[in-house]
């Protein structure tokens, strides 16, 4: 375990700054020995926060810069002192990690070559052409391209490299063609802080239009008769607050606002329907939603309400066979049904049961054809596609032969259509696209994914079994292991969890995680509550007053590893990001010392009391139902209080634990990892090591480009390993 021997020397490297770290740790050294790195410690300034009547302490408060807003956009007005504590971070875990640098290099060399260098997608018709996104060998980021439908000469639409050269970061969100093939839209991030620009390209000169859309949220479409983009206006605080439309080849002077939501908890979003009958504005958030709709025929016209939000009722309407089709969980529906409605009147009193609720089938997606009704529906923890004929009412299944599988599927750019197109992949089985004729049943093999460095199936056994909780509930697994790794306890685990927003962690194939099973480890899923694998109750059961049983269920599984000998105490390392970063935060306050052996905490959200008491961060009132309001429900402030990873860190033995963050993130700001490490460092000194490594040009998603990803990855794998001693690692940390 490493220790901070002379917290007074420490705070006095952090404040020299990271250029005398090295020369400082030396001093004492025997000249034989290599000099053991020390840890910065950060100041603290006390900060007492009253709030509903209870008061807390945030002595690291300051790390946050009052001018975040400023950071998102342009890093460089960073407070100087924040800027230093966090190179120092950088310097630290730089010093502690130095002895993985090969290693970090050859795992991510082993990722970037199971990945095709000039992959493509498999290309989407649409009327006289096929579009495709694809990638140049050796370049970081995607072209989108089309040719003549029955094949021919690429055209292409758009090359991000040359956009992208000579900046930090360049990431490009959303790219979509006119419905007429004239205009290519497209969203550009260059900071990572999701402060998107939006540009549309006439596609007959090549030219760029002047006057791009320079305050979006990233969302867009073209209105069905090509004539106009409408876009979502980003608020200074980052939350999508308007929809504005422009003609398609206008400017800044010609936007319309054409909506504005003045609830600050509710994100919004546009759309079209899949018959391109209608444009459609999305408002909601993770227990509420409402539409708008405006019929395509008068894209000029003013949206048109569906049905009047209620809280705690979603609802997703479609347009199919003359009719309104609606997925929603009305009338205590909990994992879903679909009712139907006239197109001119759609009130809840019009709304009649078309596909009534079966609890245990959560019907998750709903897209129309011109002839076919198509559903993802999960159940029993496994998703399935169920299409329905229109004119007989037929409906088949798509079956599946894998005990544990994902799927996805989408309408595509064409309504008038018998071709539905999913993807189909395992753990073991590289993803297939798959078109499948919804009239025939007739299936086609379009691409699968290639491992450039070879795959062989058989070499992986993945298995699927339910583990009891604390409190009875069944909670599925996942495990992607070698077929010859015997169960005796030897092999170290890389349990992997997410469990909120009703997201669920599919049980999908990852070349990345190969370098690990590849070396004997097994990966292991825990589907733990917060998620949807068992439909909307599993997610119901794991958010606000019920989040501590992310937490219970993750440990259960790690437990359960144990008694049957997939692994031992100590062997297994826990990952999660973001949301799952938090699923981290809380198995670390709570785990039995011992049990884990270390943690990889990526972009993690774990000062929940603070992040949901600032009404100023762009997600926060958004997400009040799925954590509860602290500054006006006093049940959800002490709930929210007795887990919060920052809130509740003792003086235990904590194993060695990484945590990263990204210095432009919206989502999970850079000061969350960065006063969790300084807090823990400072509570758990006979613990750790702790880590922080900030990027100090990316944002939530890490670097922009193809491979950016892999560089974290590695990282991550490299911490984990070194986490439990491993020689190709280094071995054990210092100290």
């Amino acid at each position: 375990m490493y220790n901070i021997a002379n917290p007074g020397v420490s705070r006095r490297m952090f404040l020299l700054g990271s250029s005398a770290m090295a020369a400082l740790a030396a001093c004492g050294q025997p000249a034989q020995a290599k000099a053991v790195p020390v840890a910065p410690v950060a100041k603290k300034i006390p900060k007492t926060i009253t709030q509903l009547g209870r008061t807390r302490e945030d002595e690291y408060q300051w790390i946050k810069d009052a001018r975040w807003q400023e950071v998102l956009k342009d890093p460089s007005v960073l407070q100087a002192d924040i800027r230093e504590y966090l190179t120092a971070e950088n310097t630290y875990y730089d010093a502690m990690m130095g002895d993985t640098d090969a290693l970090r290099t050859k795992l991510f060399e082993e990722m970037k070559n199971r990945f095709p260098q000039d992959d493509a997608s498999v290309p989407s018709p649409d009327g006289p052409y096929a579009y495709l996104r694809r990638f140049a060998a050796g370049k970081p980021q995607p072209i989108f391209a089309r040719t003549p439908r029955d094949g021919g000469a690429e055209e292409i639409l758009l090359d991000g490299n040359p956009l992208a050269e000579g900046k930090a970061f360049f990431r490009i969100g959303g790219a979509q063609h006119a419905p007429d093939h004239k205009h290519y839209a497209y969203a550009v991030d260059e900071q990572g802080s999701e402060v998107w620009k939006i540009y549309v390209k006439d596609l007959a000169t090549g030219q760029v239009l002047p006057d791009p859309v320079t305050d979006g949220h990233g969302g867009f479409t073209f209105s069905p008769d090509s004539q106009y983009l409408f876009w979502v206006w980003r608020a200074e605080n980052g939350r999508p607050a308007k929809i504005f439309r422009r003609p398609v080849r206008g400017g800044a002077a010609d936007d319309v606002l054409v909506y504005e939501e003045k609830d600050i908890g509710k994100f919004i979003g546009v759309g079209t329907t899949s018959s391109g009958a209608y444009i459609m504005i999305f408002v909601g958030d993770q227990e509420t939603s409402e539409v708008h709709t405006i019929p395509a025929s008068a894209p000029t016209s003013a949206p048109k309400l569906f049905a009047p939000r209620q809280v705690g009722e979603i609802y997703q309407p479609e347009h199919f066979d003359g009719r309104w089709y609606i997925l929603t969980n009305a009338n205590g529906a909990v994992d879903f049904k679909i009712m139907t409605a006239p197109l001119t009147n759609t009130g809840r009193a019009a709304w009649q049961d078309f596909s009534p609720h079966q609890p245990g089938r959560y019907i998750e997606g709903l897209w129309a054809f011109s002839n076919h009704l198509v559903r993802l529906e999960r159940a029993n923890a496994l998703p399935r596609i169920v299409i329905r004929e229109r004119v007989s009412g037929a409906e088949k299944v798509i079956e599946q032969a894998e005990s544990a599988f994902t799927l996805s599927a989408g309408s595509g750019y064409e309504f008038d259509t018998t071709t539905l197109r999913y993807t189909y992949q395992s753990p073991a089985t590289p993803a297939q696209t798959i078109d499948y004729d919804m009239a025939t049943g007739a299936a086609v093999v379009r691409k699968t994914q290639e491992v450039p460095t070879g795959h062989d199936p058989a070499k992986y056994k993945v298995e699927r079994f339910s583990v009891r909780a604390a409190d009875g509930a069944d909670v599925p697994v996942t495990v992607v292991r070698l077929a010859a790794a015997p169960l005796d306890g030897s092999a170290p685990v890389l349990l992997y969890g997410y469990g909120s927003y009703g997201s669920s962690s599919e049980a999908s194939f990852d070349v990345r995680r190969l370098s690990l099973v590849d070396r004997g480890w097994m990966w292991v899923i825990a589907h733990v509550r917060g998620g949807a694998e068992r439909g909307r109750d599993w997610f119901e059961q794991g958010r606000k007053d019920k989040k501590k049983n992310s937490f219970s269920d993750f440990i259960a599984v790690a437990e359960d590893l144990v008694a049957k000998k997939y692994t031992s105490a100590g062997r297994i390392v826990g990952m999660g990001r973001s949301a799952g970063g938090l699923l981290m935060g809380g198995v670390i306050i709570s785990a039995p010392d011992g049990l884990f052996g270390g943690y990889v905490a990526g972009v993690p959200f774990v000062d929940v009391m603070n992040t949901m008491s600032d009404i100023d961060l762009p997600l926060t009132p958004g997400e009040w139902p799925e954590w509860g309001n602290p500054l006006e429900d006093e049940a959800a402030y002490d709930y929210i209080m007795s887990y919060s990873p920052y809130d509740n860190l003792a003086d235990r033995p904590y194993p060695p634990i990484l945590a990263s963050g990204g210095l432009s993130d919206p989502r999970v700001t850079y000061w969350e990892p960065a006063k969790f490490v300084a807090r823990i460092r400072d509570r758990a000194p006979k613990g750790g090591p702790y880590l922080l490594n900030i990027d100090m040009t990316s944002g939530h998603s890490g670097g922009g480009g193809r491979f950016d990803r892999l560089k974290d990855d590695a990282r991550d794998f490299a911490f984990a390993m070194k986490a439990l001693g491993m020689a190709e690692a280094g071995g054990a940390f210092p100290g």
